[in-house]
């Protein structure tokens, strides 16, 4: 037996796959991740992980990791030294940047990377080409929570923390199965649940968590106005409304009411019998704490932001919101969607939401960030999705971190003739992916386990990073890169020397974050944002005595249902709706180099009726080609009655899979596309499996 003197180190973190922000230990030996182990103070998940947070260190190692710069030269990409990647990438940004303006050029942060990160990528594109072509994922699966929930109640964020749900006596989960997609936010539902506290799914799919729930609601896909008005107007019929909440705190009642007159009975729009909408409402209205938990159900259509202003609606005519066990929930699909958000990278706002449009703001940041008077752009900048449309004309250049626009963007088909039209594009990732095949540069960042700095929850709770190995190669933490090529341009204000720096930075100009320092984060609770001082215990509760909007007032909105961008047709008459499984995270950069998730749901599938199948002859787990106007995919069908008869449901994280079928159409507020419904045609293409 050889003796040794390694020593395991536990490194307390937070896991690196959804928005709930679980805490773990990463087990190091030798320098190496090998494993994790319970954190057990984390009052988030309590010592407990999923199949995701449990394989989390074993991408960490990955021989696929990138480990030097490359650069494409005639065609092919070379490796190359720090100092000529970065010199090429200011060269040519900078060149495209004086020959085109500021709106040439279009920035993309990721929401898996940490906050400091975000932050550092959209400071360098304001400071050092005074655009606001500053975006990030969140886009594309929060971006109607941020709009909808700032429109209602001023904050465009969630309104409780997740452990309140057992101070409810009713959950509502609405487009969200957390079980699969955010499970440890779907432990604290069957806490609830065991509890006594009923549990309502509203899914059209029979999902893992509406088996779990006391009442399951099927709906039509894409039919949430319709079904939350007619709930609404039952409310107000039966005089169940919370009359004095809605005087006293809120404006736009007569514009609602007028509008849910219209909505007595549209079951023909929605397909949920009258009486069990009202059924619905009553128990919705008569509980004396109930919360909405939502996710992307709600907000990856055209109608996203009207989604969310209808969960508004709903929790402020009933008066459930700003006290403990109420309130509506986002559940974040990514660790740092909220993040990524908060840090400013973002078209219309700097860090904390302060508005570019506002002088004040522009001013201030000028002078922390050492740049002419005047300076800052006041103008809307370009979103993500629009950002892809206009690449070619007028956006010459894209820098993209931590992203795979070609499988995780609408249409990948456009994607890829996109991406083909510019004149530059950066990928910094930490794994060669789909998208780095458009790239004229590809930079190599680290990791969550070889950085220190923050993730920020769905429940705005700041959670630290912390490191525990070195990244491989001649990897750099993602924000270093980014003070590299500010350096370079001769910038002040990047001198950062580490991700502390950079958070005390973000801190000095973000008045509803300035408390919340890597000290008091050390705390296994952590803080809450806002939390404006240090002395400050951070905000669990949002709008307990007033709401965030400048009056102090939630606002009602009278909304109209509208039918999806793309509805089934003769040619195409199946609608295809999109969701994630309990085993892979995004486009499995991460999650398909951990073996056991891999051998999990190792390719694409499509869940379809069991009707449907027999009318086509399709049988459990034979192969299929799915067809809509934007591409085709083939596919594994799953026959099941979990889904209802003309509706199909697909995983998004795959390459070849729903984002080949998927629609690029916008919601017009949130610039969200028609990711959750799109018209498809199956055909059967081989012999059942034996």
């Amino acid at each position: 037996m050889v003796e040794t003197k390694e020593m395991l180190k536990y490194v307390p973190t937070t896991c690196p796959y959804c928005g709930v922000g679980c805490g773990l230990n990463l087990v190091v030996s030798d320098g190496k991740c090998v494993g994790v182990e319970p954190y057990k103070r984390s009052p988030i998940n309590e010592g407990k992980l999923c199949p995701k947070g449990e394989t989390c260190w074993e991408f960490v190692h990955s021989p696929d990791r990138l480990t030097k710069p490359l650069i494409k030269k005639d065609g092919k990409f070379v490796e190359a030294s720090w100092e000529e990647a970065l010199d090429l990438v200011v060269k040519k940004f900078t060149e495209i940047s004086k020959k085109g303006g500021p709106k040439s050029l279009g920035f993309q942060s990721s929401c898996r990377t940490v906050n400091e990160d975000c932050y550092a990528l959209q400071k360098w594109a304001r400071a050092g080409f005074l655009t606001n072509n500053v975006d990030n994922c969140a886009r594309i699966c929060h971006g109607p929570s941020v709009a909808g929930l700032s429109l209602s109640f001023g904050s465009g964020a969630a309104t409780n923390p997740f452990e309140d749900v057992l101070n409810s006596d009713l959950i509502v989960m609405w487009g969200s199965n957390a079980v699969e997609a955010h499970p440890l936010a779907g432990r604290r539902v069957m806490q609830a649940k065991k509890k006594g506290i009923k549990v309502i799914v509203v899914d059209p799919r029979r999902s893992a968590t509406a088996k779990i729930a006391d009442e399951w609601i099927q709906f039509t896909p894409s039919t949430h106005i319709a079904l939350a008005n007619s709930m609404m107007y039952w409310i107000i019929k039966e005089g169940l409304e919370d009359k004095e909440f809605i005087a006293k705190r809120t404006k736009g009642f007569e514009d609602l009411k007028k509008t849910v007159e219209k909505y007595a009975d549209v079951e023909s729009i929605h397909g949920v019998p009258l009486e069990k909408v009202k059924d619905f409402a009553r128990q919705y209205a008569k509980a004396k704490n109930a919360v909405i938990i939502y996710c992307l159900g709600i907000t990856e259509l055209t109608t996203g932001t009207d989604n969310v202003r209808s969960m508004g609606n709903l929790s402020m005519l009933t008066g459930n919101i700003g006290r403990p066990g109420v309130g509506v929930n986002p559940l974040r699909g990514q660790n740092n969607v909220q993040g990524a958000c908060d840090m400013g990278a973002y078209p219309n706002v700097f860090s904390g939401y302060q508005a570019v449009a506002v002088p004040e703001n522009r001013a201030k940041m000028e002078k922390l960030w050492f740049l002419k008077e005047g300076s800052l752009p006041d103008w809307y900048g370009v979103t993500l999705t629009e950002q892809i449309n206009q690449a070619g004309d007028p956006i010459k250049a894209m820098y993209f971190m931590g992203l795979n626009p070609v499988v995780s963007y609408p249409d990948s088909n456009h994607v890829k003739r996109q991406l083909d039209k510019l004149d530059f594009c950066v990928m910094q990732d930490i794994f060669w992916n789909e998208s780095c095949e458009y790239a004229d540069v590809v930079l190599p960042g680290t990791c969550f386990a070889e950085k220190d700095g923050t993730f920020t929850s769905g429940e705005r709770r700041v959670n630290r990073v912390r490191k525990a190995v070195d990244g491989p190669g001649e990897s750099k933490y993602d924000w270093e890169i980014i003070a590299l090529l500010a350096k370079k341009m001769g910038l002040k204000g990047f001198d950062w020397k580490s991700g502390k720096d950079v958070w005390d930075d973000m801190r000095a100009c973000t008045p509803g974050q300035f408390g919340v320092t890597y000290e008091k984060m050390e705390k296994p609770e952590s803080v809450h944002w806002p939390c404006p001082t240090v002395e400050h215990p951070g905000t669990p509760i949002l709008h307990r005595e007033k709401f965030s909007a400048a009056d102090g007032l939630g606002t009602f909105f009278g909304l109209e249902y509208r039918p999806p961008a793309e509805v089934a047709d003769k040619e195409y008459p199946y609608t295809l709706m999109t969701g994630r499984v309990i085993f892979h995270y995004h486009t499995r950069t991460q999650t398909d180099r951990c073996k056991v998730l891999h051998y999990e749901v190792p390719e694409s599938f499509i869940e379809m009726n069991t009707k449907d199948a027999a009318e086509l002859g399709i049988k459990n787990l034979e192969k299929i080609k799915v067809r809509s106007r934007r591409g085709e995919t083939i596919t594994t069908a799953r026959v099941s009655n979990d889904i209802a008869p003309k509706v199909l449901y697909m995983p998004m994280h795959f390459a070849e899979g729903a984002n080949n079928l998927t629609n690029t159409a916008l919601d017009p507020l949130s610039k969200m596309p028609e990711l959750k419904h799109c018209a498809v045609a199956v055909e059967k293409i081989a012999e059942a499996k034996k």
